[in-house]
């Protein structure tokens, strides 16, 4: 039976990474549960003792006794005639060590102790894919469509690229409008918050998270994983229209002109991801007044007046023929350039 644990040890080791070390020490909790279940007197069980022999491959266990005039405890105690019968050199204070059969454990003994080994195993599991995925936190994954629920919901198999795996649900208001999925299809996710809950990692994934965006024009521009471009803002209303801030510090770096990448093939790749999603790639300044006229894209500006600079906001003056434009869709350009660029934006049309 000992030899089994310690191949069984292994198998666990290497087939969930579950250190031994770690298993070895749930299973002595589970074994001294045993005892306390068998031994009512027992206590917490501090007085138990399990020895491991990785040579030998056995385990063993003993309860530690305290010689004593008087008897209080049978479990914890024995008295000096008794423990003099073993050890003729024992005296009152010492301590008596008794093999403990674990054979002799009852039934509801033994099913203790199998539900701490089990509950060690899971608590081990949950813990690994929590520190995975934890160092997936703001980055890109993938993951395949586990089953679609009626309501919307996409369950998906993650893998955080070792081998851990985890299921995490793609909430309705996660998922780009108009995109579908069906069994099978991978699909590749923003991780944007890992929660460590009581029933295990909670793996909160979006399509919609700005920082999706982000990481996809890092994978695609070698000048943003190099640090010469920037993103500096974001704003995105998933499904229609995303404007990004760019920048760099190398004048002769154009950021634009390197995500668009040559004849658009760098934004085309994201856009292609993102479900055919408007991008707008405008220049990032320092100036506010700089900044909102590109944000403003593609609409041209006049002139922009800040009205109050504690409070953010600005009066944007467009041409009077493209003052739809400038405002966008049900208000959306207008918007997604206050979010750019933090700044509040009134538009007015310029009448000459």
């Amino acid at each position: 039976m000992n030899a089994e644990f310690f191949s069984a040890l292994d198998a666990i080791e290497k087939e969930k990474g579950i250190p031994k070390s770690y298993m070895k020490e749930k299973i002595t909790q589970a074994l001294i549960a045993a005892y306390r279940r068998d031994n009512p007197g027992a206590g917490t069980g501090e007085n138990v003792v399990v020895h491991w022999d990785d040579k030998k491959k056995t385990i063993t266990m003993q309860a530690l006794r305290e010689v004593v005039e008087e008897v209080e405890n049978p479990v914890t105690q024995v008295l000096l005639d008794e423990a003099r019968e073993i050890d003729p050199k024992l005296n009152l204070g010492d301590t008596i060590a008794a093999d403990i059969k674990t054979n002799d454990f009852g039934r509801i003994a033994a099913q203790t102790a199998k539900q701490v080994i089990i509950q060690g195993i899971r608590e081990a599991e949950r813990g690994m894919v929590f520190q995975e995925f934890t160092s997936k936190e703001h980055e890109i994954i993938s993951g395949t469509v586990l089953r679609v629920d009626p309501r919307g919901g996409v369950l998906l198999s993650l893998s955080g690229g070792g081998a851990e795996k985890a299921e995490a649900l793609l909430g309705v208001n996660e998922q780009i409008p108009g995109e579908y999925y069906k069994e099978g299809d991978r699909i590749r996710i923003y991780v944007a918050q890992v929660r460590n809950m009581q029933k295990g990692p909670q793996i909160v994934i979006s399509r919609t998270h700005p920082g999706l965006v982000r990481r996809l024009f890092e994978l695609e521009v070698p000048e943003i994983a190099d640090g010469t471009v920037e993103v500096r803002s974001i704003s995105r209303e998933a499904g229609s229209r995303t404007k990004i801030a760019v920048w760099s510090e190398d004048p002769n770096v154009d950021p634009i002109g390197a995500c668009v990448g040559p004849r658009g093939s760098r934004v085309n790749t994201v856009v292609d991801e993102i479900n055919g999603e408007k991008i707008d790639i405008v220049k990032y300044s320092d100036d506010p007044v700089e900044f909102v006229s590109a944000a403003l894209a593609p609409s041209s500006v006049v002139s922009v007046e800040i009205l109050d600079e504690e409070a953010k906001t600005c009066r944007a003056v467009v041409p009077f023929d493209q003052l739809s434009l400038a405002i966008g869709k049900e208000g959306q350009n207008v918007r997604l350039a206050a979010k750019l660029t933090g700044m509040k934006i009134d538009i007015k049309a310029d009448v000459g």
